[in-house]
């Protein structure tokens, strides 16, 4: 009986000690007077967005129709010139997304979409059918090359592979004049790339090289990607180099990047990879894809922008473009995110403050003047940003500055989920009111909406002690009053507040799931008060914090329960 992978993993859980036999350096590449250190960037390359494909297929709920084609004009306004729009043959959504984007359209003429398949029959005459009658389009074809891929995946040896790779070009060669409307590109991939042994890359690519006899007048894309980042990126760098010194017929070839970020540095290797030789990026915008991600095309664009490179990429809406990629993508840019993140031009400390405050009055505001400001390499106006020295709250506010407020001056510290909930209050405050919000207005509006919270729950009376009958466990005695009647309840539980929602449920008075609870000390002047925030989930599924004050915390958990459904109650009634 074969056994479980889970169970004989297990037995390997910890890092290993001393000698790691587990692991093993990647082998450096064999480049003699290597040239890509001495290389400096001067132009950008070529950027294409794989947001609606590589992108797409890593989120946990992939966009629909409407969102893939806000993202796709969003992705033409920022100016990419090249767009891979999907895998056609993956799905019916994919084909169809494609075929509108065709067909009512949507394509500018100076933009170029990208179609990805696998390297076989029926996948690829299903990807032909796709962008009939795009005026240009990629090909995009790939197959896996690294050893891993050959033996465990595939069972392949490296002749076969390479007969794969070959048979699929030929026959997107044959295809392509089926295409009479299309300018066509072609795009080999040796998927895995970076794990693969450099001189059998060497030997597939120019055997599919050899197969479409791309010329200097009409290139082909080689595309090396780092599917899986297992090295430094220096040695990214050799890899890159070493193919370029060696692939013959190089003029008639674009060499293509893609990296992923395993390691935490996609945009290093990139950056590198393009001092190596590389003249193309593929990645997704804020660096959304498998794993950890693609490599984030807005650092890497606005790195070279801070080198004095124009990218050919408009990020000076940065705010505007993240803000339709969290809605597209149901995926959030952290707040320390490079450029994007909501504090990235907040500085907290003293010294940088008064460094930042000293550089912007000395700044030589003529055009063109070098920017020299401490702290800040690059002037948050030209991203359509401003440099905060503390956290200001107005309807463009993040949720993380709100919190940082309500920490900071009143000693609230608030579950990071709670954030998101409390945050909405804020910003529909703030978008009411028109101006900024002071922080009184703010502990005002967080006191309104959790501890003054009224409703048809209202605590009476409770008692809660070490249960007699359950070991470790407390019984829940209270007295509740539901829309004026009073109710007596009781329970036990592994913690207060498990047993009185235990009670409330026990006793018909609630149907409700508690997911997390917490309690703070709070200390205003000289009385001390414990803080509880508790997060329920309804029957219906919909989950909301409660949150209270008092002298007892069991008292301050039950009331903080209290506040939960109360809250759920008035939201109920405002949807009704």
């Amino acid at each position: 009986m074969t056994t479980p992978v889970r169970n004989r993993l297990a037995t390997t859980r910890g890092m290993q000690k001393g000698a790691i036999t587990k692991y093993r350096a990647y082998p450096p590449i064999e480049l003699q007077e290597r040239r890509w250190p001495s290389q400096v960037l001067t132009s950008a390359p070529i950027w294409c967005s794989v947001d609606l494909r590589d992108g797409n297929q890593a989120l946990p709920t992939p966009m629909g129709v409407a969102e893939k084609m806000e993202m796709f004009k969003l992705l033409v306004e920022i100016g990419f010139k090249e767009i891979e729009v999907g895998f056609p043959s993956a799905s019916q959504i994919e084909f169809d997304f494609i075929r509108l984007l065709i067909e009512e359209e949507h394509i500018p003429d100076d933009v170029t979409i990208q179609v990805l398949t696998q390297a076989r029959e029926d996948l690829i005459r299903r990807t032909v059918e796709a962008v009939r009658g795009a005026k240009k389009v990629i090909l995009h074809l790939y197959n896996s090359t690294s050893p891993q891929q050959r033996k465990i995946v595939f069972g392949l040896e490296k002749p076969e592979i390479i007969a794969l790779a070959i048979r699929a070009t030929q026959l997107l060669k044959d295809l392509a004049p089926t295409l009479p409307e299309s300018q066509v590109i072609f795009e080999y991939t040796p998927e895995s790339f970076a794990l693969t042994e450099t001189d059998f890359a060497l030997e597939i690519s120019e055997a599919v090289i050899d197969v479409w006899q791309p010329t200097r007048e009409n290139k082909m894309i080689l595309n090396l990607p780092k599917t899986v980042e297992v090295a430094m990126p220096n040695v990214h760098a050799d890899q890159i180099e070493w193919i370029c010194r060696h692939l013959h017929n190089r003029e008639a070839v674009i060499i293509s990047l893609h990296t992923h970020n395993d390691r935490g540095t996609g945009v290093a290797s990139a950056e590198l990879g393009l001092l190596a030789g590389g003249e193309r990026i593929e990645g997704t915008l804020f660096g959304n894809g498998e794993r950890t991600g693609n490599v984030d095309l807005v650092t890497l664009a606005l790195n070279m922008y801070m080198e004095g490179i124009d990218p050919g990429l408009n990020f000076s809406d940065l705010d505007r473009v993240r803000a339709i990629h969290e809605r597209c993508t149901h995926m959030e840019v952290p707040v320390r995110h490079p450029y994007a993140g909501d504090l990235v031009f907040t500085a907290f400390s003293g010294s940088h403050q008064d460094a930042i405050r000293k550089g912007m009055a000395a700044q030589d505001t003529r055009s063109g003047a070098l920017w020299e400001v401490p702290y800040l390499p690059i002037d948050p106006a030209d991203l359509g940003r401003t440099y905060e020295a503390i956290i200001r709250i107005n309807a463009q506010s993040g949720k993380g500055g709100i919190a940082y407020v309500l920490e900071q001056e009143f000693g609230l510290q608030l579950p990071k989920a709670m954030h998101a909930e409390f945050g909405r209050a804020i910003q529909s405050l703030a978008d009411s009111s028109g101006t900024e919000l002071s922080s009184a207005q703010i502990l005002q509006a967080f006191e309104h909406e959790y501890f003054q919270n009224e409703g048809p729950y209202q605590l009476e009376q409770l008692s809660v002690e070490q249960s007699n009958t359950i070991s470790g466990a407390v019984s829940c005695i209270a007295r509740v009053r539901v829309d004026g009647i009073i109710r007596k309840v009781q329970a036990t539980g592994d913690d207060p507040a498990q047993a009185f929602v235990s009670a409330l449920n026990q006793g018909d008075l609630a149907n409700c799931k508690l997911l997390s609870y917490q309690e703070q000390p709070y200390v205003q002047g000289s009385e001390q008060q414990v803080t509880a925030y508790v997060q329920i989930q309804t029957a219906v599924g919909k989950t909301l914090f409660g949150a209270a004050l008092d002298a007892a915390s069991d008292i301050a958990t039950a009331k903080a329960v209290i506040c939960a459904l109360n809250r759920s109650e008035h939201i109920h009634q405002q949807v009704i």
